[in-house]
């Protein structure tokens, strides 16, 4: 058994499942419960997040405070992570516009790791193309939430439409035996693409203007982002701008049995077709094309499927596709709006406190971070996480009443670099020095994240962090935190 329970260290306790957060965890996952778990120490803690979440810092304006810190955490060692994150700038007609995002892999990460690389690229062609065409749109919100509505949808068409093209489409492969497509297919020039339709990937994605005025979000499938604001002294709003593409989301479930409706296993134990439980996402072709797709192009890729039967199950369900969309919600939000109600509450606090204006963030996280709050609650665990943030000291050798506190840098200043280790710090061969520091994490996303785990109960976070366990205990977790 592969385990982060390091020799010379002794197992100081035993954890029940409804002692991991979340819901990945029960009774039924087999014997062995309770399970052993190591309690780490303050410092063992910070290093054992840092080699298992990865934090990521990316500046975008120090002088204005614009950063975003991320994070991408399993602590099962023999799971591999299928969610994704990108932060990055894209240059619409010689200014800086920034995207960030998020990506939830399922059924195998080749559709996540091409959504991830590639869809900003798409994303900023479109606005760029728009811009040139029509330069006055651009101050459009509503004309910018169509081009980057537009952008996903042609992105997502051109996963199985690539492959489409090489026969003349979907009619065009009556034409070819099922030879003639496996030689096509398993050509090192197409087996890529055609891979692409075997997964599938959620996306969350934002979108800030040069001016930092307008925030887009564009949602498909069940991450969530959260506009976090400040509203007073210790107070703050905390705004949900997505709904949960799933089958948890009844208008969801409505949706597909309304364009399915003589269909009554379009939906079943809420999963799509029986199989699915993301209702909206990219890829995922068997659920957006006919079975002929799968059954002519799909079973032909190398090295070819031994059992066919689980994709059967839900083909024979398949009979007026798409089951899946691609249609992106779009939320747009005025920071300008938000900053005049953020001054007239920071205003009516500081009569009375003297309290100073605070950052704005924006949370962009997988569903296994919504997983790991849903015992104690997202609202008490955002506020707690950011109330935490803003009491940081500042380290500039001002003093606190003359520093910008809406500015994180000033409050939170990015980490310094650490030596990374390619094993665990707990194993018994790290391959960093041993005395790279344990210091608290300055990233913010690192921050939340273990907030969720448990906060300052450090046996609550030790046990997700070194469970001894076979299969993952949690849900793959990827957060990104965004200053705006």
């Amino acid at each position: 058994m592969t385990t982060l329970v390091a020799p010379g260290h002794p197992v100081n306790s035993w954890a029940y499942s409804e002692d991991i957060p979340g819901s990945r965890c029960g009774p039924e996952d087999g014997p062995g419960w309770p399970r052993p778990y190591v309690v780490l120490q303050e410092e063992e803690i910070w290093r054992e997040l840092r080699f298992l979440a990865k934090p990521q810092s990316t500046q975008f304006d120090a002088a204005k405070g614009w950063r975003a810190d991320c994070v991408n955490f399993q602590p099962s060692p023999t799971t591999k992570t299928q969610d994704r994150y990108v932060v990055k700038q894209l240059e619409i007609n010689g200014k800086q516009w920034l995207l960030s995002g998020v990506f939830d892999g399922h059924l195998g990460d080749v559709t996540v790791d091409h959504v991830s690389k590639h869809l900003p690229i798409i994303v900023g062609e479109f606005l760029q193309h728009a811009f040139d065409n029509d330069r006055s749109r651009l101050n459009d919100p509503a004309f910018i939430s169509d081009c980057f509505s537009r952008s996903i949808l042609a992105f997502d068409e051109a996963i199985a439409g690539d492959v489409l093209d090489l026969f003349g489409g979907l009619e065009g492969l009556s034409n070819y035996t099922d030879r003639q497509i496996r030689d096509i297919i398993n050509h090192p020039k197409n087996y890529v693409k055609a891979r692409l339709n075997m997964y599938g990937s959620t996306a969350l994605v934002a979108l800030v203007d040069d001016t930092h005025e307008n925030l887009w979000v564009a949602n498909l499938g069940d991450c969530q982002a959260i506009l976090v604001s400040p509203k007073g002294t210790d107070e703050w709003d905390i705004r949900v701008l997505t709904d949960a593409h799933n089958g948890d989301n009844e208008d969801e479930v409505e949706r597909v049995r309304r364009e399915h409706a003589n269909e009554p296993e379009c939906v079943i134990d809420r999963r799509v077709l029986g199989a699915l439980h993301p209702f909206r996402s990219l890829g995922d072709t068997p659920f957006k094309q006919p079975p002929e797709f799968t059954r002519r192009i799909l079973y032909n890729l190398l090295p070819g499927f031994h059992d066919t039967s689980p994709w059967e199950e839900f083909l024979v369900r398949n009979r007026t596709p798409p089951y899946i969309s691609a249609q992106p919600e779009i939320t747009h939000v005025s920071l300008n709006e938000i900053d005049s109600h953020s001054t007239v509450s920071n205003a009516e606090s500081a009569s009375s406190s003297s309290s100073p204006s605070l950052p704005r963030f924006l949370i962009l996280s997988s569903d296994g971070f919504t997983d790991l709050c849903s015992n104690e609650g997202q609202q008490r665990i955002i506020s707690d996480w950011a109330r935490s943030v803003v009491s940081m000291q500042s380290t500039t050798n001002e003093s606190e009443s003359c520093i910008d506190r809406t500015n994180i840098n000033n409050i939170l200043p990015m980490s310094p670099v650490t030596s990374s280790f390619s094993q665990s710090p707990l194993s018994s061969s790290p391959t960093s020095s041993p005395s790279t520091p344990g210091y608290e994490s300055r990233n913010m996303a690192l921050r939340l994240l273990r907030r969720a785990l448990g906060g300052d109960d450090q046996a609550s976070v030790s046990r997700v962090l070194t469970l001894d366990m076979d299969v993952a205990w949690i849900d793959d977790t990827s957060i990104v935190v965004q200053t705006l």
